[in-house]
């Protein structure tokens, strides 16, 4: 994957870090604080909550108050995936395409790094969100959006899978297969909320593939072809074992790995952070301010090295451009670290 969010010819007028991502060097990092899912809600009738504000969620109980408890299964759904919180958004009632817009706007204001739709998305504001994040990544803000689909797509795997190539990009998960809780069935889109929290709240040096998720059954148990297909469509699978049921494989739609992603999203967030906070406007560039700064990217990928996140890093002035004036390039270099996801034996008797 290529992040790029500065281009040499055509270099940023704004102050600020600009990060390159090239092939070459794709890396991971983890820090600052994770597992916010953003959820904009449809309805909310029962509860405290007015139309279009922010509310933060950590507690079941507090979710019942604001919006009522006929209105909250997907912030439930989020929160017991792993979500630290839920950042809310209140919709309007019977929402038209512009109150989408303005929901879009507002939360681009507010941090948070999985967002996820209450429910079942239209295919049209499948895409206006895509749109959406890709923008917004181009613009340095960093999320992964989690979706499904409906009962009747959920049926037909090549349905789900012709959906993950539509939405195809490093930062999207599709979620193809619905569940079953308690006698209640969920859809992929309806089931996408815990996804979003259990993506939000593992740590960045931990996959979620082969993860089991507590519910009784699948909606369709996909055969071992449907499976594979799948995986090369770049679908998130959910499969019943026999014995419990599991995410497949901790996939995006661009088929790279969640963990992979995860991390990236965050070296991008964080080193921009720092440096805005601490260096930007602060420092000389010469060669005491550039070493400053060196230093202080090369301790924080030292620590995600030791975290398992990333290895084999380097942190440098980037010796093809010249750093001089106000911009200073780097060169930074790292190998990921990945999970061990697939063991082959060779037995000899």
């Amino acid at each position: 994957m290529a992040i790029t969010q500065w281009d040499p010819l055509n270099p940023p007028i704004r102050p600020g870090l600009y990060t390159n991502f090239v092939e070459a060097a794709i890396a991971q990092i983890s820090g600052g604080v994770r597992g916010i899912v953003a959820i904009p809600l449809k309805t909310y009738s029962g509860g405290s909550a007015t139309a279009k504000t922010f509310y933060t969620v950590e507690k079941e109980a507090e979710a019942v108050a604001l919006f009522g408890s006929a209105n909250i299964t997907s912030i439930k759904l989020a929160l017991r995936g792993g979500a630290k919180e839920v950042l809310v958004y209140t919709m309007p009632a019977s929402p038209v395409t512009a109150d989408y817009v303005d929901m879009r706007n507002a939360y681009e204001a507010r941090p948070f790094n999985v967002f996820v739709f209450d429910g079942e998305p239209s295919a049209t504001e499948r895409t206006n969100t895509l749109a959406w994040l890709q923008t917004n990544r181009n613009e340095r803000k960093h999320f992964t959006f989690v979706t499904g689909g409906t009962s009747a797509e959920d049926a037909t795997p090549a349905t789900g899978n012709t959906r993950s190539i539509a939405l195809k990009d490093d930062y999207v998960v599709n979620l193809i297969t619905g569940v079953t809780i308690d006698g209640t069935e969920y859809s992929s889109g309806q089931y996408a909320a815990f996804i979003a929290g259990l993506v939000a709240g593992t740590p960045i040096n931990r996959s979620i593939t082969f993860t089991q998720v507590a519910v009784d059954d699948v909606t369709k148990r996909l055969r071992n072809s449907e499976v594979v297909t799948a995986l090369e469509a770049g679908s998130m699978v959910l499969v019943n074992d026999g014995e419990k049921v599991k995410i497949e494989q901790g996939l995006t739609t661009n088929k790279t790995k969640i963990r992979s992603i995860s991390a990236r999203q965050q070296i991008a967030t964080d080193i921009e952070k720092t440096a805005r906070d601490n260096y930007i406007g602060k420092l000389d560039n010469n060669e005491d301010g550039q070493m400053a700064l060196i230093n202080a990217i090369k301790a924080y990928l030292e620590t995600m090295e030791v975290n398992n996140v990333l290895t084999d890093l380097s942190v440098g002035l980037d010796p093809q451009r010249p750093s001089i004036g106000d911009s200073v390039f780097l060169a930074i270099g790292y190998r990921e670290i990945d999970s061990m996801e697939r063991i082959f034996l060779t037995i000899n008797v």
